[in-house]
């Protein structure tokens, strides 16, 4: 928990020769932002870190020896909770060890008790990649995966939703009876399909915006919980 008795200083940057005035106000954002300090002490890479924390208190994804995949990883914050969450780490004291492996296009430094690959997610040779790794069921998928912007906000939304829809259905085909599954999506309409054909695949569904998202941002995330292995998939 913060200290919200003790007012801290602000800190502000200003515009410089060679630094636009959106990258100034978006490093007076990062400067000043509790999250993004809070990770750092806690030695998180991200403050995305605490938006998974803050979904695993709320539904209990985690538990010790779970296999986990997180799908697009970089730069790791999400890959150090699940970690620490399901023991791949051995940082628990527990002698059942987890299995977490980290998905994305870009590189990511090593974590410990976590399995990297590098690749896009949306090609098929990716994601046979992961199965072979895999070999056999995992018991939850994450996804923090985001398009970069356009500045549209429709566009991104549809985007977002895409690579929801594609790390949904791949969830489909690899996740264990029981299972869950977690995904960024961004506000804007077209996550109403996606809700739509989760809830047919899963007991429980529900759109989470966590404390640690941003209130200026349309992100929320969709949590489903209990994967139903028979039921047959159909389109969106």
């Amino acid at each position: 928990m913060f200290n919200r008795g003790r007012r801290d200083l602000k800190i502000h940057v200003k515009t410089s020769k060679g630094r636009t005035v959106s990258s100034t106000r978006w490093l007076n954002r990062q400067l000043n932002d509790e999250y993004v300090k809070r990770a750092k002490i806690d030695g998180f890479r991200g403050r995305a870190a605490y938006k998974l924390i803050e979904l695993n208190e709320k539904f209990d994804l985690f538990f010790a020896g779970a296999t986990v995949i997180d799908l697009g990883c970089a730069p790791g914050a999400w890959c150090q909770v699940a970690a620490n969450s399901v023991n791949s780490n051995r940082i628990l004291n527990q002698t059942v060890m987890g299995r977490v492996i980290g998905v994305d296009v870009q590189d990511t430094r090593p974590i410990k008790g976590v399995e990297f690959i590098q690749g896009d997610f949306l090609n098929e040779d990716t994601q046979a990649q992961i199965k072979n790794m895999l070999g056999g069921s995992v018991d939850l998928i994450i996804s923090d995966m985001a398009a970069n912007s356009t500045g549209h906000k429709s566009l991104d939304h549809l985007r977002v939703i895409a690579l929801c829809e594609a790390a949904a259905f791949f969830s489909f085909d690899t996740l264990k009876e029981g299972g869950g599954f977690v995904a960024k999506v961004l506000a804007g309409g077209a996550e109403g399909n996606m809700q739509k054909i989760l809830k047919q695949h899963f007991r429980y569904v529900a759109n989470v915006k966590p404390a640690a998202s941003r209130a200026d941002s349309s992100e929320k995330y969709v949590v489903a919980r209990g994967f139903r292995n028979s039921t047959i998939i159909s389109n969106f």
